[in-house]
């Protein structure tokens, strides 16, 4: 029984009709229709701008808000309005084969007619003559009711509400209302970039301001130059293209690719095809190809390119948007243009720039450099066709470290920005009124020895550098044109402290010690520091002090009058010499200062006398590492409390020993003094070393200079990466 009934079930089905199939509606299938033709906002934009463009429009004003959701407002010089927002209404076509050679962008009525199935449209228009416009609604492709009056400016203008209100999906798919306008901003600049006749305007609705703005131009190059900036104008290069032969292929080409110069993460390819903005896939291809080869890797080219073709070998009904077209020989098209970008490429590729900004006259370098930076003519900068090895990426006048410049993000304060100024006035002064030198044949001999003793060039070398940044607590970076140095900060401060003592000799400006320091103290403190590791009597080391302090009273109108040091007939020091503008000298050095004038100094000879006093202001002077341990390195083990075991011994390995463990007090004062040391580097050592320094022949054998890189050695080397 089971089987039979299974039997006959099976025959009813057998005999069950098919599903009929029914004609849509025709909102329906317009609706459907209107979807595809209108993907999203951008989509309308391009449609309302290219019927613009086929009204003769001459401005073209575009308002957007919430992405083009809520409103599209397009305004032209256009007009046409009883049957305007009806399908297959147009002014171009009459019968089918019109269509093989139109010429036009877009069909009005098409695309209006597809936005009233899944927006709101109304039309404004007002034709030249005429007292009042007339404004209509339009829906599912035909008016709501007959054209009003209303008052209305010269022209069309196309509203566009609420778009896809009865596509709730397609709609929440399109939240990203940024995104939206981001891709309508972009729509507007290329057309503004191909239609240079035209004046193109977008914003988003209530703005003051528009965020692409153009007027016309005859220069399609200044237009790309007010669009797209003058980094992309100043790196392309004009192409051209062509091909008569009407058994292939017949094209004409003109556009500007940017060079080998030009580098961006994101190619930019603006391609009109018979004034139609489109996109082809085959050729964009065939061009990222050829740069892949010139740019380094993950850099993209900008792309302008215009091509004019026979109507009738396009079609440009194979996309419902009509954003892609198909060409008649395209294959031949494309390698012919793919041709010519290569051989353009080719030509330009000897060669890179690479392009700095103008650097501002600078605090803390010669006014003239920026004087003649300015005098340099463009027309001259042309013509030096510099290898692309021997580039110099860096302007001496900018006297801020290229380091520091990614480091501190603080502003600088009122005294650093005032300290640069003070030190090129002061610079300027003592230039312009030179004080003669004391008449003592002596010093004239010694500054006639540094002039004669000069190495041109490290002198080259010091007046034309860059400032890097500090190396470590010693050495500093320098760039020189297309290498790069270690120097001697040491080294280099105490020859230009030696040089600034000769060449201010006998007029020395002062700086007043807050409280004066006992002679007989500081030496003492010199000695015990020298003999540290020995058992010396404390005895002899005070003779040997009090010895020193009679010494130098004797000399104390000489150290007065010649260099700046003022001691009282009390043996107590109450003034040093300014040797440098806005620097004073480390005054933890100042014990072994005093001592080596007792010690050191030949009183007899007075050649001598000279040249060992100034050499003991300039090791004095000189920028030295602080004392206390660099609390950002390894010198951070040195500010922890040791704790000490039951026997007096330091316990080494107390874990106690942490970040918690440390004396932050002496971390701050030791902050302190490094970061003033480093600042005192840049801002004051660098610029003076560029102003005074004559750099003796031993520091070119010394270690003072050390080439660490050289960029004609590593370029290859770079190339193949």
């Amino acid at each position: 029984m089971e089987i039979e009934e299974e039997h006959e079930q099976s025959l009813i089905t057998r005999t069950k009709e098919p599903p009929k199939i029914h004609r849509l509606e025709e909102s329906v299938v317009n609706r459907i229709a209107a979807g595809e033709v209108i993907q999203r906002p951008v989509s309308a934009v391009k449609e309302l701008v290219e019927n613009s463009l086929d009204a003769s429009s001459t401005s073209i004003n575009v308002v957007v808000k919430d992405g083009g959701l809520k409103l599209i407002q397009v305004s032209d010089d256009g007009h046409d309005l009883p049957i305007l927002c009806e399908r297959h209404t147009t002014s171009k076509l009459s019968v089918f084969e019109d269509l093989q050679s139109i010429k036009s962008m877009g069909f009005r009525g098409e695309a209006l007619a597809s936005m009233t199935y899944v927006a709101h449209v109304t039309v404004t228009t007002i034709t030249n003559g005429q007292l009042h416009g007339y404004r209509v609604s339009y829906k599912d492709g035909v008016m709501e009711s007959e054209p009003k009056p209303c008052a209305a400016v010269e022209g069309t203008q196309m509203t566009i509400e609420n778009l896809f209100y009865n596509m709730t999906a397609r709609r929440k798919t399109l939240q990203n209302s940024a995104d939206d306008y981001a891709k309508i901003v972009d729509l507007i600049c290329r057309f503004g970039v191909h239609h240079t006749n035209v004046s193109f305007s977008c914003r988003k609705h209530g703005a003051t301001r528009a965020d692409v703005h153009t007027v016309a131009t005859p220069s399609r190059l200044d237009a790309i130059r007010s669009i797209y900036g003058v980094s992309v104008a100043r790196d392309l290069m004009e192409v051209t293209a062509s091909d008569d032969d009407q058994s292939g292929s017949v094209f004409k080409m003109h556009g500007y690719i940017s060079n080998s110069n030009y580098s961006t993460k994101k190619i930019t390819m603006v391609l009109f095809i018979n004034d139609r903005l489109v996109d082809c896939t085959s050729l964009k291809r065939a061009i990222e190809v050829v740069y892949a080869a010139t740019l380094p890797k993950a850099s993209k080219p900008f792309i302008y390119m215009s091509i004019v073709l026979p109507p009738e070998h396009v079609d440009i009904n194979i996309h419902p948007t009509k954003r892609e077209v198909s060409l008649l020989n395209q294959e031949t098209i494309i390698e012919k243009i793919q041709m010519t970008v290569e051989s353009n490429l080719r030509n330009t590729n000897s060669a890179r720039t690479f392009h700095t900004q103008t650097a501002e006259p600078s605090q803390s370098v010669p006014l003239s450099s920026s004087k003649e930076a300015n005098d340099r003519s463009p027309s001259a900068s042309k013509q030096e066709n510099v290898p692309v090895h021997k580039m110099v990426r860096t302007d001496i006048t900018d006297p801020v470290g290229r380091m520091h410049a990614y480091l501190q993000d603080a502003p600088l304060s009122q005294h650093e920005r005032k300290s640069g100024l003070n030190t090129i006035r002061s610079a300027v002064r003592h230039r312009r009124n030179p004080r003669e030198s004391a008449d003592l044949t002596s010093v004239q001999q010694l500054l006639s020895e540094v002039d004669n003793n000069c190495h041109s060039g490290l002198l080259d070398i010091v007046k034309q550098s860059t400032y890097v940044g500090m190396a470590d607590n010693v050495l500093a970076l320098l760039q020189h044109n297309t290498r790069l140095y270690l120097v001697n900060v040491v080294n280099l401060s105490k020859e230009l402290m030696y040089q600034q003592v000769l060449r201010r000799f006998a007029h020395f400006n002062a700086i007043q010690l807050s409280e004066t320091a006992p002679l007989s103290e500081l030496m003492m403190i010199a000695l015990k520091e020298e003999d540290r590791e020995s058992k010396a009597d404390d005895v002899m080391k005070q003779n040997i002090a009090e010895m020193n302090v009679e010494l130098l009273k004797q000399k104390i109108e000489m150290l007065q009058d010649y260099f700046g040091i003022l001691i009282d007939q009390r043996g107590n020091l109450s003034r040093l010499p300014v040797i440098l503008d806005q620097y004073t000298p480390n005054m933890d050095h100042l014990p072994e200062f005093v001592l080596s004038l007792g010690n050191d100094v030949d009183w007899e000879d007075e050649q001598n006398c000279m040249q060992s006093i100034s050499a003991s202001l300039a090791n004095f002077y000189a920028l030295h590492p602080p004392l206390l341990p660099n609390p950002s390195g390894e010198g951070r083990q040195f500010y922890k409390n040791r704790t000490r075991t039951g026997n007096g011994e330091e316990n080494v390995n107390d874990p106690r020993e942490s970040e918690d463990n440390l004396d932050l007090e002496l971390i701050s004062e030791a902050e302190t003094a490094w970061a003033q040391r480093e600042w005192s580097i840049q801002h004051v050592l660098f610029p003076s070393l560029r102003l005074f320094l004559k750099p003796p022949k031993l520091m070119a054998t010394n270690g003072t200079f050390v080439q660490v890189a050289s960029l004609e050695k590593l370029y290859k080397i770079f190339e193949r990466c």
